[in-house]
């Protein structure tokens, strides 16, 4: 999503390098939703790499616009609480284009709060575009 079209360079190998690496990292995880053996969604989680950040984990999730309002993202969240507790991750945070009211709907309804805001953030389509941060204390 961060991405524009030709700006993904990484090779097949890097990425399962990278996935390896966050499964056996304690406190990064990643959640993927199939549908008859394609990807059509994804929620990561990323802790911090320092002892005073362990306790943080920054999420970036995705669902393919055809399966979005399907509750994937709900279940994400939900297996997110449930693994965050079991590895003592007492906060979540993310970023959210301001314009994206779906999402702010599922993180709120999930218990996420507007911290601030980012003006001019990204730059989409030859406009800025703000995003708000938030998190989620468990």
């Amino acid at each position: 999503m961060m991405l524009e079209p030709g700006e993904r360079t990484t090779s097949v190998e890097e990425q399962s390098q990278r996935i390896k690496h966050v499964l056996s990292t304690d406190n990064q995880i990643i959640f993927v939703a199939e549908d008859e053996n394609r990807l059509v969604g994804f929620l990561g989680a990323y802790g911090g790499g320092f002892q005073r950040n362990h306790h943080c984990a920054y999420i970036v999730t995705g669902i393919l616009q055809q399966y979005v309002g399907q509750g994937l993202g709900a279940q994400f969240f939900k297996a997110l609480d449930e693994w965050a507790t079991a590895h003592n991750i007492h906060r979540l945070e993310l970023t959210v284009m301001c314009n994206n009211e779906r999402a702010i709907h599922l993180y709120k309804k999930m218990g996420f709060v507007i911290e601030g805001s980012k003006k001019d953030s990204l730059l989409v389509n030859d406009n800025y575009v703000d995003e708000y941060y938030m998190a989620k204390m468990l």
